[in-house]
């Protein structure tokens, strides 16, 4: 092929990606932290899956579980192992395991699911043995962690397959597990095993093959003006029985059940009187089957439970879809459709078995799946056993609710295209001016943590830090708001990093624009500090501009210093601008006048490259940062230039060819900043002295040049429609982003809002550890991954 087709061909493709080029309005990370090695890190040579965690922070440790092994590790450094147990499978049940069909050095190994305190120095544990649970108690006295050798069966209480989603929370003396307690696991049930041992009926219309994501209490019996019982809320996804396809759909729900539920006299014996389900809600703003929850955190209010607040991952059923997204639901909401809402009922239809539609009969009295409460005392019932059989049949037919849970927002609090989010954790923050600030945490299946906060209703991605040197799936994330730590854990190992870093930002602008209600300017030291540090600072001393990131109150700061770079004619020269943000535009100067990119210049990430530089060139060139914050520009000088013309190079010049190579400062002249990693493309090669070009040089360099022109004109578009933060939707559309980043977003306040999602996405072809059910354990692409779980990744949960 020759050069001018093949230039025609990557001219016409250039022409195709400007048609595409972005116009709409992503929310991107202000800052994104590279993978650096001081984080500090814990794993061993041949344990995999760190993914079970449990916080004593009363003991100093992180209890990790991983396979065949539980570690304590040091609370403020888990570089630092103080105790380890190793809790591998005996041969006999290793052997059982294989002639069942299972891999003998995967699936047949004990696998740390269940990681739970139970008094100050004791912890319940439980692994998967070989697809034979079973569970044990764990001491941790005088800086040893021990088996006490007092095993237990473990069936119901840990899942059968080291790889299944489950989860568990022990309440007092009782554990409440969400798992399947049969080998082909097809049998699920949410167990409470305690001296009186409860679970749910083996029904689909109760569970229908479910995925368990998380479980956690709430003391509603506090303060309670209906006398009403403390819950257990657990939240899933399961095959949807009230929509009528022709395939299976998945959806997701929240359950919950009564903490003083004793099942019924007849009917229900041993079982729930108070399960009960709803769907959640949490709208992706293109059409798509329901998302799936993936991770729920639950932010309690210590002065008032019904302020507490479930955050919840969701993301796609289809593997086509790159969309996530971060719902809140107030515990309050989905209390009241337990209480108050319609059931659904099946009823018999003649193009299906059964259909699920809203019940509109008369509803017995006490209401089915009501905890016990003022109502039923007042009707001598003060205990689920003592409720009547219309009651319990009720319940026992119809646990669905009609009304979906609604996110607190309307819409998801935040949307991401590209690595799909995993885990998330979520801290509340006092800012100097006395007012809290919830700030979220979210693992992505590529080992970033994004870190975010809400801003009146602004989204605003902080950074975002990479975890991990190679792209692996954040599994399990658990903070520390005491010890200022999160502690995120993978297959390969568990990562620890501060909440903030506020030495990261080296001047008081950084700091207040980075609005992170973790720190703020100290004018006695000069730095940015944490707002909590020891000791605080006084009124005055230091500042914060968290919602408006206001820079008035900062010291002016020196002008950038002048670089001298010597241009000879007829080179390239590129002169280097980083910039500090990635919400930032580039706007380069020269003579008073805007560049923009085309025949001359060529504007890109790294910086400006001037292109057959002349004498007209020689000059002051200067390297703007523009940021939009709440739609007010703020313009700092990064990077100044002066070109001053080689005299050797002028007066040698004569018929010399002139160096193709990219001129850069001259010796004498201090260095400039160091050039992005970002290269420039290979400039156009210079004409030849002798000024012979046959006519195919002249339409292939005309052709360059064209492409050139183009490059400039789509990287323009690219960088002037850039986003300048993230913004509120009823403010309509700020400037796009095109810069490529490990995680893009879009702020939804509005579930109506209409959002269109264009142009490049990151590459997430990342590889992530796939264990398939026939023992192969091999690495696959992500983008291949069966969505289901939205992961396609060894989901371990032990909900604390």
């Amino acid at each position: 092929m020759s050069l001018l087709s093949v230039l025609s061909i990557v001219c016409g493709l250039m022409l195709h990606v400007s048609h595409g080029a972005p116009n709409t309005h992503y929310c991107v990370p202000r800052r994104t932290v590279p993978y650096h090695s001081e984080l500090k890190l814990f794993r061993e040579e041949g344990i995999f899956n760190y993914s079970t965690m449990l916080m004593r922070e009363d003991l100093g440790v992180l209890l990790l579980g991983a396979r065949e092994a539980v570690y304590a590790l040091d609370v403020d450094d888990v570089s630092v192992r103080k105790s380890a147990v190793y809790w591998r499978v005996t041969e006999e049940k290793q052997r059982e395991c294989t002639y069942k069909g299972k891999n003998a050095e995967v699936e047949c190994r004990n696998y740390i699911r269940t990681l739970h305190r139970v008094n100050d120095t004791t912890m319940y544990v439980c692994g998967t043995n070989a697809f034979s649970p079973i569970c044990d108690y764990m001491t941790f006295v005088t800086g040893q962690l021990r088996l006490e050798g007092r095993p237990e069966e473990g069936k119901g209480k840990c899942p059968f397959d080291p790889f299944q989603r489950y989860s568990s929370l022990m309440v007092g003396n009782d554990l409440y597990s969400a798992t399947s307690i049969n080998f082909l696991g097809s049998e699920p049930v949410v167990l409470r095993s305690s001296d009186l041992a409860l679970r749910t009926e083996f029904k689909s219309s109760w569970l229908s093959e479910p995925n368990f994501i998380y479980m956690d209490f709430v003391g509603e019996s506090f303060d309670s003006p209906d006398g009403d019982d403390d819950k257990v809320y657990m939240f899933f996804s399961e095959n949807a029985m009230e929509y009528d396809f022709y395939s299976k759909v998945a959806v997701s729900r929240v359950a919950r059940v009564c903490k003083g539920d004793m099942g019924g006299q007849r009917t229900l014996q041993r079982k729930w009187t108070t399960f009960l389900k709803a769907r959640l809600d949490c709208s992706l703003p293109e059409p798509s089957l329901p998302p799936i929850v993936q991770d729920v955190f639950l932010l309690k209010d210590e002065q008032d439970w019904r302020k507490s607040v479930f955050y919840a991952v969701f993301t796609p059923q289809s593997s086509l879809s790159q969309v996530s997204a971060v719902c809140a639901y107030h515990v309050s909401d989905i209390r009241n459709i337990f209480n108050e809402g319609k059931f659904k009922t099946p009823v018999a239809v003649e193009t299906s078995h059964v259909k699920w539609v809203m019940y509109t009969g008369e509803v017995p009295v006490p209401r089915p799946g009501a905890c016990i409460n003022t109502v039923a005392r007042n009707l001598g019932m003060n205990r689920s056993l003592d409720l009547p059989d219309k009651t319990l049949q009720f319940i026992r037919d119809r646990p669905l609710m009609e009304e979906a849970v609604r996110p607190l927002t309307g819409g998801p609090l935040l949307v991401k295209r590209g690595a799909l989010l995993t885990r998330i954790v979520v801290d509340s923050v006092m800012a100097l001016d006395g007012r809290r600030h919830t700030v979220m945490f979210i693992g992505t299946e590529n080992g970033y943590v994004q870190k975010a906060v809400n801003y009146a209703g602004e989204m605003f991605i902080i950074e975002e830090i990479q975890l991990y040197e190679n792209p692996v799936p954040i599994s399990a994330l658990r903070l520390s708001a005491r010890k200022g730590q999160l502690y995120a854990g993978s297959e390969f190992g568990v990562t620890q990093m501060p909440l903030s870093n506020c030495s990261r930002y080296d001047s008081c602008v950084d700091c207040i624009l980075a609005r992170d209600p973790y720190c703020s300017w100290v004018f006695a030291t000069q730095g940015c500090s944490s707002v909590h540090g020891s000791p605080p600072p006084p009124p005055g001393a230091a500042i914060q501009s968290l919602e408006e990131g206001d820079v008035t109150q900062c010291p002016r700061i020196d002008p950038a210093a002048a670089v001298d770079f010597t241009l000879v004619p007829g080179n390239n020269i590129q002169l280097p601008c980083q910039l500090h943000s990635n919400l930032a535009r580039v706007l380069w100067r020269f003579a008073d006048r805007t560049l923009r990119s085309g025949k001359k210049y060529y504007i890109y990430g790294g910086g400006l490259l001037i292109l057959g530089a002349t004498e007209t060139d020689v000059g002051r060139y200067s390297c703007d940062s523009v940021e939009l914050i709440n739609g007010r520009a703020y313009n700092r000088t990064v990077a100044v230039y002066r070109l001053r013309l080689d005299p050797g190079a002028a007066a040698g010049a004569g018929g010399m060819t002139p160096s193709n190579s990219t001129a850069g400062p001259s010796a004498a002249s201090p260095p400039g900043p160091a050039p992005n990693s970002e290269d420039p493309p290979p400039p156009p090669e210079n004409q030849s002295d002798t000024g012979k070009m046959t006519r195919l040089e002249v339409a292939v360099a005309l052709l360059a040049l064209l492409c050139l022109g183009l490059m400039g004109v789509i990287f323009w578009t690219w960088t002037h429609g850039r986003t300048m933060g993230c913004f509120k939707m009823e403010k309509g559309a700020g400037e796009g982003d095109g810069k490529r980043q490990p995680a893009e977003y879009v702020h939804i306040r509005n579930r109506t809002s209409e959002i269109k999602f264009l142009g490049p996405q990151p590459n997430n072809n990342h590889s992530a550890v796939d264990f398939k059910g026939n023992g192969e354990h091999r690495f696959t692409p992500m983008a291949n991954i069966s969505s289901l779980d939205g992961l396609g990744y060894i989901n371990d949960e032990s909900e604390i």
